[in-house]
């Protein structure tokens, strides 16, 4: 199943919403501009703009409010994505050259926090206390990830708990954001603004996790960048951390890890990889991100038969499927 064909009655939306982005992100630099737009046109799902509007079916769908929450969203993904290149020094996005591996770091940041403040900027059309409230909220969270994300690079004693907390914040509460402030603006009663948000945040859990999974499973081709990247880089992933629960494997990677980060030593960690993507690590993982995929699917029980809502189902099917 191709996940756009899920939510096909959203095209003229969501094409409108393409546009609103394109001319947002024309800045008056010409650097900031070129950089901005190579990120947009470089593709992506476009998924958080989509729980924005879906989410929005449930109450008063007001498109001309509603644009202004999907284009931050997107906005806000596209900054932090900027920001993650320049803290794992990436060099491929999608398949294309990154701003930070065309220009440098600094333009990096810059164009990033250039598309944050420009999501603040188009969410000030709003005239919500509760949706400014809740994106700021988000964007700490957003950042104590990062934070929490660079600090545990090469850290092989982190615990399960660490790992969720984390792709919450990377991950899931931006999904969840997009779903709850859909809601809100669209003014949808309370029990179904509470049963979006979970349901974000669950997808976004299941979401993440299926990517990691993917950095192992998954081919350079349809990564749009080197398997196994974010070990690499250092990042201890569920795959990883079920591994880890075997004491030899833990002490291999540790000498590993320390030959790539002073010797840049290649050939031990693409072992590991092909030996994590062999092993039932790979199994349980799934069976985590199925968990989370379960407890999406029990928040729209409470939903009436529509469109919206049967979208919302075969996205989570999508993410439960999905191959890269």
């Amino acid at each position: 199943m191709k996940l756009p064909l899920s939510y096909k009655f959203l095209d003229d939306d969501l094409d409108k919403i393409e546009s609103e982005l394109l001319n947002t992100v024309k800045a008056d630099h010409p650097v900031l501009r070129a950089a901005s737009t190579q990120l947009l046109k470089a593709g992506g799902k476009r998924i958080r703009p989509v729980f924005v509007l879906l989410s929005a079916k449930f109450g008063h769908y007001d498109f001309d409010k509603i644009k202004h929450v999907a284009s931050s969203f997107e906005l806000m993904h596209m900054a932090s994505l900027v920001h993650d290149d320049v803290i794992d020094n990436a060099e491929l996005r999608r398949g294309h050259e990154t701003i930070n591996a065309k220009w440098d770091s600094r333009v990096s940041m810059y164009t990033g926090d250039y598309m944050f403040a420009r999501a603040l900027e188009i969410l000030s059309y709003i005239q919500n206390t509760r949706a400014h409230q809740k994106l700021s909220k988000t964007i700490v969270e957003l950042a104590q990830g990062e934070i929490e994300q660079l600090k545990d690079q090469y850290n092989l004693n982190q615990n399960f708990r660490n790992y969720l907390r984390r792709i919450k914040r990377k991950t899931a509460l931006l999904i969840a954001s997009s779903c709850h402030l859909g809601a809100i603006v669209a003014n949808a009663p309370a029990q179904y603004e509470k049963a979006l948000a979970k349901y974000g945040y669950y997808i976004g859990m299941s979401y993440q996790i299926i990517d990691d999974i993917l950095d192992f499973t998954a081919t350079p081709e349809k990564l749009g960048k080197p398997a196994g990247s974010d070990l690499f880089q250092g990042n201890i992933t569920l795959p990883v951390l079920y591994k880890l629960k075997e004491p030899s494997f833990k002490q291999r990677l540790a000498k590993s890890f320390e030959r790539f980060r002073e010797q840049q030593e290649h050939e031990d960690l693409a072992n590991i990889v092909q030996e994590i993507k062999q092993s039932d690590a790979i199994k349980k993982s799934f069976q985590v991100s199925e968990l989370y995929l379960q407890k999406a699917y029990e928040q729209l029980e409470i939903f009436p038969s529509s469109k919206a809502k049967k979208a919302l189902t075969d996205i989570a099917k999508y993410i439960g499927r999905r191959s890269y």
